[in-house]
């Protein structure tokens, strides 16, 4: 395989996610797009790992830490969406006006 299919691979998920996230209005599938959007970077980044530097885990180290971390605020941001639906019943980026400051 050559970097270039795994950088346009990451360049797809980027873009579908951008759209995803700009085009939508369910919180939630704003959430998948900006996840879509993470997983186009991780695998950039994956991919300058393995055809930079295959022998050393340093990448290898660095990607679980942001899956790990990726995960995490997935996790804390549908909970704060569960909340904000069981609370006011809003489940449209126009009817979470409540969070502004």
């Amino acid at each position: 395989m050559m970097l270039q299919l795994f950088l346009l691979l990451a360049a797809a998920l980027l873009a579908v996610g951008l759209f995803g996230a700009l085009s939508q209005q369910s919180i939630v599938m704003v959430m998948m797009g900006l996840e879509l959007m993470v997983a186009g970077v991780i695998v950039a980044a994956a991919a300058f790992w393995y055809f930079l530097a295959p022998s050393a885990p340093d990448g290898q180290v660095l990607l679980l830490v942001v899956l790990s971390a990726m995960t995490v605020e997935m996790a804390a941001g549908f909970a704060v969406v569960i909340l904000l639906f069981r609370t006011s019943d809003a489940d449209m980026t126009d009817m979470a006006a409540e969070l502004k400051g």
